[in-house]
């Protein structure tokens, strides 16, 4: 498998979704995710030119993180987050996209010093095998998130279902994206909430012509 020749279709992709949105390829980011892969497999995607990753086990990401350090790399921590792990990871990360309960906002508040990008995690599809807050939970969690200064939400995020039917996965996308919304309406200096991390390998395209702004890419990229 060619990293690079992979990056290139799905930029090709990317490209083609924002002509079809009228937006702009500068407004999105791409995180590979390695969280499956090898050190020597990461490396060559960020030869390749992918600067942002995406982990979502500690011992993976703290194998990578160590490996490439001093590079030139924005970590992203994917994954469910345990309270208990939040001291092993918190000096290392640069966002987290799973913040989805108080007692993990406290830990990482109590943890660090600085504030911490978070996007918050909702269950638009309310499907009981994922993770997240549901829809109508998402502004009550953002008033009681102001009470922990090192939390900045910086966005949104979901996992749309696995399935090939647009008008589903555009459902899920448009939701996630009025909810941001209606949180930016709010002006909340500790949720500036400007951007949405939704769309996989199986559905970035539909994404970003609903609003993403930062896909999580796996399977098509490093495999």
């Amino acid at each position: 498998m060619q990293v690079a020749t992979n990056l290139k279709e799905i930029n090709r992709r990317i490209e083609d979704a924002c002509k079809n949105s009228n937006r702009s390829v500068k407004d999105i980011t791409l995180i590979g995710v390695t969280k499956y892969v090898t050190i020597e497999r990461t490396e060559e995607a960020i030869k390749a030119g992918v600067c942002d990753l995406g982990e979502n086990r500690l011992e993976g990401f703290r194998e990578k993180y160590d490996y490439f350090k001093g590079t030139d790399v924005k970590w992203h921590f994917i994954g469910t987050l345990q309270s208990r792990k939040v001291k092993d990871v918190i000096h290392q990360v640069d966002v987290i996209h799973s913040l989805d309960r108080i007692s993990l906002a406290k830990e990482i508040n109590k943890r660090t010093e600085k504030k911490i990008d978070c996007f918050i995690q909702v269950n638009v599809s309310k499907e009981q095998s994922k993770h997240g807050i549901l829809p109508e939970e998402v502004l009550p969690f953002i008033e009681k998130l102001r009470e922990y200064e090192n939390i900045r939400v910086i966005g949104l995020m979901t996992m749309a279902p696995h399935t090939e039917d647009e008008t589903v996965l555009r459902q899920v996308f448009k939701r996630l994206a009025s909810l941001k919304a209606e949180v930016q309406e709010k002006h909340y200096k500790s949720a500036p909430c400007a951007y949405l991390s939704m769309g996989m390998s199986n559905d970035y395209e539909v994404a970003i012509e609903e609003g993403a702004t930062h896909i999580r890419i796996g399977t098509k990229l490093v495999g």
